[in-house]
C-alpha cells in the first residue's frame, strides 16, 4: 500500500509528533502506512502534479494553530497557505482523495469559494455532530450513528459551502461540522484524530492562545479525558479503508 501524507503545521515537536500517533493508531494504521510532511519548516516542491501526488492513497491535512482568517499573519504561514492552495488547485482539478481537519474546513472552504469566517466558533470540548439525510449515505459516515460526540476548538468556521459542495454533517453552534466536494475531497469542523489524551496536550499547549481562558484548562482536560469520540474516529478509519492502494 503507498503511504498517506499527513501534512502537519505545527512547530511543536511534541504536538506534530502526537499528531502523527493520532492518525496512525486511530485509523488503525502503522506508522510505515503514514509519510508526515512539516509544512511550516519544509515548503512544498515548487512543481506539485500528478507524479506527485501518486505517491501517496490519500492526504490528510491535520489540525494548526493557524486560521485562515487571522489578519496578523507570519511569513511562515503566508508562506504555508501559499503551498496548501497550490497543493488543494490540485486535489480539487483531480478530485483525488483529501482530508482536511478542522484547519482543512477553512483552507478547503476559501480554496473552492466559499465563506470562511469567525461568525460560529465553537468552544474547545465535546460537540453533537449530526449527520443529514446525505451523509448518513456517504462512504466516509458508514457505520456511525445519526448523531454522534466529537471533540472541537475553532475560531472559525464555514459561513457558507462552496458551490456543489454536499453537506454531510452539523452541529448546533456550527452548520456546518462536514462536507465532501466531488467524490473524494471532504473536510471536517471536528477532530476524527485527536482522542483524550491527544486534545489534553493541546489544551495544555494552547492555553494562552485564546481557545479558553488559562483557568479553564484544568476542567476541559478533565471533560477531554473523560469523553467517548470513538464514533468520530470511524471518519479518519473510512477514509484509509476506502482509498487504500
Amino acid at each position: 500500500m503507498k503511504p498517506y501524507l499527513l501534512i502537519s503545521t505545527r512547530d511543536d515537536d511534541e504536538l506534530a509528533a502526537d499528531e502523527l500517533r493520532g492518525v496512525v493508531e486511530l485509523a488503525g494504521l502503522t506508522p510505515a502506512d503514514v509519510t508526515q510532511w512539516r509544512l511550516e519548516a519544509d515548503p512544498f516542491p515548487d512543481v506539485l502534479d500528478d507524479a506527485w501526488l501518486r505517491r501517496y492513497s490519500g492526504i490528510i491535512l491535520g489540525g494548526s494553530p493557524f486560521t485562515s482568517t487571522d489578519e496578523d499573519r507570519s511569513d511562515v504561514q503566508i508562506r504555508v497557505e501559499e503551498d496548501l492552495e497550490r497543493l488543494l488547485a490540485l486535489v480539487l482539478e483531480r478530485d483525488s482523495a483529501f482530508l482536511g481537519l478542522c484547519y482543512g474546513v477553512g483552507i478547503l472552504g476559501r480554496a473552492a469559494g466559499g465563506l470562511v469566517d469567525r461568525s460560529f466558533p465553537e468552544p474547545v470540548g465535546l460537540t453533537h455532530v449530526r449527520v443529514t439525510d446525505d451523509g448518513a449515505l456517504d462512504p466516509l459516515l458508514a457505520g456511525l450513528p445519526r448523531t454522534f460526540d466529537a471533540f472541537v476548538g475553532h475560531k472559525e468556521s464555514t459561513t457558507r459551502l462552496p458551490a456543489d459542495a454536499v453537506l454531510l454533517a452539523v452541529s448546533g453552534p456550527a452548520p456546518v461540522q462536514m462536507y465532501r466536494l466531488g467524490r473524494n475531497v471532504y473536510a471536517t469542523q471536528f477532530h476524527p484524530e485527536l482522542d483524550g489524551p491527544g486534545l489534553a496536550k493541546r489544551i495544555d499547549a494552547y492555553k494562552h492562545h485564546g481557545y479558553f481562558e488559562p483557568h479553564e484548562a484544568e476542567e476541559l482536560t478533565r471533560v477531554a479525558l473523560g469523553s467517548d469520540v470513538s464514533h468520530a474516529r470511524k471518519v479518519l478509519r473510512n477514509f484509509v479503508t476506502r482509498f487504500a492502494s
